[in-house]
């Protein structure tokens, strides 16, 4: 059925969804939204492997908000997910996707921001919490949130949540669902962790896979380039020069080298903001509305910023250090090339790091092009095609 399901009017949705849809400017439902959608619609649990960047927001927040019963006070859906960033970007999302339905609330519950803020929206009975585990098992604790009549739970970013040490949480928080709620769980891989909660708590299962390839595969032209140290700089400052990029996503893997790099660009005469973690959650929240709204050009950030953050028109991202783990190369990259726009990628290499790339090839099935300078300091490919040419011509 999902295969004949080009638009969101064979969904047949409610007007206020299509006329949010609409203002957005979505016409039609990437593949994991054409697939979850009708399954949720009709009760059944999901259990989704998709790409990052597929659209899963909206895949579990349309039947939710369309499955909402305002003559019950209670809440009725509860999306949990790993981090405060992503917490934030999912109930923003839906909170755009409810924009025409004004009795939907939606609270956010997450570490770091002041609690009293959170007792003050859940005051207002909102139908949907989006929260992270911990906070969330804290007021489920205080008594201030109640699940019992849940009818939707949403586990998403699930393998990473699970490998990040929650799932003793996780399982509390089922727990307190009624044995009847729909769980619906969203994971760029299935690991055995979350084969096992699955197991556990879903009954009538239906497994949805997306796979990264064809128009699913984010249109991401990945390139390398040897440089180290200092060097990194003024390469970075060339490759936005003569590809005229204007928003970019630079990412480091320590804190330390995030304030290092951000200082060099300003000095530079870049627009930049830093973010990791040692930044407290409300100054966070700011520089990535910065970003969002174009107030500078370049992020440099460490992992933090990596999984769920939905930016658009991301040019670039940059990899100023290779990332520690392959799945974090698939996370960082994932930034830019959205919503089936193209993207670019660079990751600054060393002659020792061969065989690291050649492990994040295999393991992300990409192509990634090595480039170099010519003699006149342009960047080129092996073959001697300028960069730029090859970007501009180049199918990605």
């Amino acid at each position: 059925m999902s295969d004949s399901i080009k638009s969101f009017d064979q969904l047949k949705l409610s007007s206020q969804i299509q006329k949010s849809l609409d203002r957005m400017g979505f016409l039609a439902p990437t593949p994991v939204q054409a697939q979850t959608i009708p399954l949720m619609v009709d009760g059944y649990d999901v259990i989704a492997k998709a790409p990052t960047g597929s659209g899963k927001t909206f895949a579990f927040g349309i039947p939710i908000v369309e499955g909402l019963d305002y003559s019950i006070t209670d809440i009725q859906a509860v999306i949990v997910c790993p981090t405060r960033e992503l917490c934030i970007q999912i109930a923003s999302e839906l909170r755009e996707l409810a924009a025409f339905c004004p009795k939907v609330h939606i609270a956010t519950l997450y570490g770091g921001q002041p609690i009293a803020k959170q007792f003050k929206s859940l005051k207002q009975q909102p139908q949907i919490v989006v929260a992270t585990p911990g906070r969330l098992l804290d007021h489920i604790g205080r008594g201030t949130v109640w699940l019992g009549n849940a009818y939707t739970a949403v586990l998403d970013e699930a393998d990473e949540m699970l490998k990040m040490g929650f799932i003793s949480d996780v399982r509390k928080i089922l727990n307190t669902t009624p044995a009847d709620t729909q769980m619906v769980m969203f994971s760029a891989t299935i690991s055995r962790e979350v084969m096992d909660i699955a197991w556990q708590y879903q009954r009538n299962t239906v497994e949805v896979n997306i796979s990264n390839e064809g128009e699913n595969r984010p249109k991401i032209a990945q390139f390398s380039l040897v440089s180290s140290g200092n060097r990194r700089h003024q390469d970075m400052l060339n490759i936005i020069e003569q590809l005229d990029l204007h928003r970019v996503i630079v990412f480091c893997n320590m804190k330390s080298t995030v304030r290092h790099v951000s200082n060099r660009l300003i000095k530079s005469g870049c627009s930049v903001q830093g973010l990791h973690g040692d930044i407290p959650q409300r100054r966070r929240n700011h520089i990535m509305n910065g970003f969002r709204n174009g107030n500078f050009d370049v992020l440099v950030a460490t992992d933090v910023a990596a999984r769920g953050i939905d930016v658009e028109d991301v040019d670039a991202v940059f990899n100023y250090d290779i990332p520690d783990e392959n799945e974090y190369y698939l996370h960082r990259i994932g930034r830019t090339g959205r919503a089936k726009q193209r993207g670019l990628s660079f990751t600054f290499v060393t002659e020792n790091d061969a065989f690291r790339m050649r492990d994040i090839k295999k393991y992300t099935h990409s192509q990634i092009t090595e480039v170099e300078y010519n003699k006149q300091g342009r960047l080129v490919l092996k073959s001697g095609t300028l960069l730029s040419n090859s970007i501009n011509t180049d199918s990605h």
